[in-house]
């Protein structure tokens, strides 16, 4: 993880200093991109094996195994709100394609996501402020957006993302 360690320096493109960059990988849910900071990515796995926990919330997917580890495996598009995959044409259910490994205080936890894309080198000059029409299942979420060709890739915020608190479970 050296290059993504040295992305926060003024990085040079022959000879031409290009300013800051910040390194994220792109996941797909849907048709939409989303980034997590490559510094918070461990692994990208296809999950295998998930074990459902009765009364957990609607987010989380299960338990699994990766690598001896017990992980809590989370579904990105239950997170956002989003509904969940169209089932195979032949009727059998959607089954999680692609797994994102990300720690969160010590915790490991397994984003399930659709599809897992490119590691993209992203300087100021394309990120925006969250803009305010953005889907409001998306806004709590994301910490900027980038706009590349045509496409919107909206940057998640790991830790909202993972610290979220059960449905119902709001203090009063």
């Amino acid at each position: 993880m050296q290059a993504a360690n040295a992305n926060t320096s003024g990085a040079t493109t022959n000879g031409v200093e290009t300013g800051a960059t910040d390194d994220f990988v792109t996941v797909f849910v849907g048709e939409t991109l989303f980034g997590l900071a490559i510094e918070r990515v461990h692994d990208v796995f296809v999950p295998s094996g998930v074990t459902p926990v009765p009364l957990a919330p609607a987010e989380i997917v299960g338990l699994l195994n990766l690598r001896g580890r017990v992980v809590t495996a989370m579904s990105l598009r239950r997170r956002l709100g989003l509904p969940d995959a169209e089932a195979e044409a032949d009727g059998t259910k959607a089954s999680p394609k692609m797994a994102i490994g990300l720690e969160q205080a010590g915790e490991t936890f397994a984003l399930v996501v659709d599809g897992v894309g490119e590691v993209l080198k992203l300087g100021a000059d394309s990120r925006e402020a969250v803009p305010i029409n953005l889907d409001p299942r998306f806004r709590d979420l994301a910490t900027c957006v980038h706009r590349l060709d045509g496409r919107l890739l909206v940057i998640l915020d790991v830790d909202a993302l993972l610290g979220f608190t059960p449905a119902g479970a709001k203090a009063a």
